[in-house]
């Protein structure tokens, strides 16, 4: 019994020998009438179950972290480019030239910052123009 074999011939036998979760014994303990309350909405065969709503609170947590999080993000584009530390200084520069050469160019931090002010824009948007549904 200590082989493979051994243990795939115990296998269905133990199976066979838990409880259904749907058993009898577990259905005449039920009431024999249950309350309106207690019976549950079964959907027609071809119905979709109702939408189940988001709480207000859980939307409004949901749009000020996505908020804040776009202008963290926009703000910290904006910036990067034209830091001495982060941009001039920045080791992934440094080990290759060729892109050093291209980060340096004014227009390439100019794009750069446009898209950081992207999102920002983004954020303010999501902020100024959010509807509860």
């Amino acid at each position: 019994m200590g082989t493979a074999a051994g243990l795939s011939q115990d296998l269905p036998q133990r199976m066979l020998q838990q409880p259904e979760s749907n058993s009898l014994s577990m259905a005449s303990s039920a009431p024999s009438q249950p309350s309106r309350q207690s019976v549950p909405v079964v959907a027609q065969a071809g119905e979709a179950p109702p939408p189940q709503r988001i709480p207000r609170w859980l939307v409004r947590m949901e749009l000020f972290l996505r908020v804040m999080l776009r202008m963290y993000i926009g703000l910290a584009v904006c910036y990067a480019p034209w830091s001495h530390t982060f941009w001039d200084q920045n080791p992934l520069f440094a080990q290759f030239p060729v892109l050093s050469a291209y980060a340096a160019n004014g227009a390439v931090r100019g794009m750069i910052s446009g898209l950081g002010i992207l999102n920002l824009w983004f954020a303010f948007h999501d902020a100024l123009h959010h509807r509860d549904g």
